[in-house]
């Protein structure tokens, strides 16, 4: 089989942009890697003055779908952390286009569950434990329709692992996130989402989609292939040489000699 066209668009999270992939897009640059990160609507980070009543995601399915007509065939797309979610639902709407999903420490929910839905099946079955994350520490807005992030509490929650000065930045950069383009279900068929394979980088570390809620999404979405990191929320920052070379030979091996069963 001959090999596919190494291209990759990218999807960062909540309160991010395109930027959250800044400093490792040269790491995938190095091993072949034509990549495009994309700033969803209304995220603060571009000029389309998105309106906080249009942030869906059916409008961040819409913004991507368009953004993956700029490559010729399909494309493996990665979804960090809450991108998860638009990378899930643009498999869906385009199998034909996405070669594999990638999980980054992403939320990879069954059809009809929100992260927050996790969030309290987990607790429930962890009497005592606390999954939280960053909520505990986000500020809203007097019409409770946008969440911000301090700067320390993502550096303690997101960033803990990262190189200082890069963190800093990272934390800074952060923008008031919509919440209707943050508590967001997923609508999925076996017929599509689950004919694209799937990668799921685990952080094992994270504090923010904590090692629990990550590996319960494994099991309620079954057949992802793992990779596992010794980081926190931020691989592509703490990590981005090992997270580029260990994506680089999964995606290689899923693409081109498909395995039998997921790792």
């Amino acid at each position: 089989m001959d090999a596919p066209r190494k291209q990759m668009l990218l999807i960062h999270g909540a309160w991010q942009g395109s930027w959250a992939f800044s400093a490792w897009l040269p790491e995938l640059a190095r091993l072949g890697w034509t990549t495009h990160a994309v700033d969803l609507p209304g995220n603060g980070c571009t000029e389309d003055h998105t309106p906080p009543e249009q942030v869906s995601l059916g409008r961040y399915v819409e913004h991507v779908l368009a953004e993956l007509a700029r490559f010729e065939g399909s494309v493996v797309v990665l979804g960090h952390s809450g991108g998860g979610i638009t990378a899930s639902q643009v498999a869906e709407a385009a199998p034909e286009k996405v070669s594999a999903l990638v999980y980054l420490a992403g939320m990879m929910l069954p059809s009809g569950q929100s992260f927050g839905d996790l969030i309290r099946e987990c607790e429930a079955l962890n009497p005592g434990a606390d999954y939280c994350g960053i909520g505990a520490h986000l500020k809203w807005s007097p019409d409770g329709r946008f969440s911000s992030v301090p700067q320390d509490a993502a550096r303690e929650v997101f960033l803990h692992d990262c190189p200082p000065a890069a963190a800093a930045r990272a934390a800074a950069s952060l923008k008031p996130q919509a919440e209707s383009g943050r508590l967001m279900r997923n609508t999925l068929t076996a017929a599509r989402f689950g004919q694209v394979p799937r990668i799921y980088v685990e952080a094992l570390y994270d504090r923010s989609v904590m090692l629990p809620l990550q590996r319960r999404m494994q099991l309620l979405t079954p057949g992802a292939h793992r990779i596992t990191l010794a980081c926190g929320h931020v691989p592509q920052l703490a990590e981005p040489v090992a997270l580029a070379e260990l994506l680089d030979a999964e995606l290689t091996r899923l693409l081109v000699t498909p395995l039998s069963e997921p790792a």
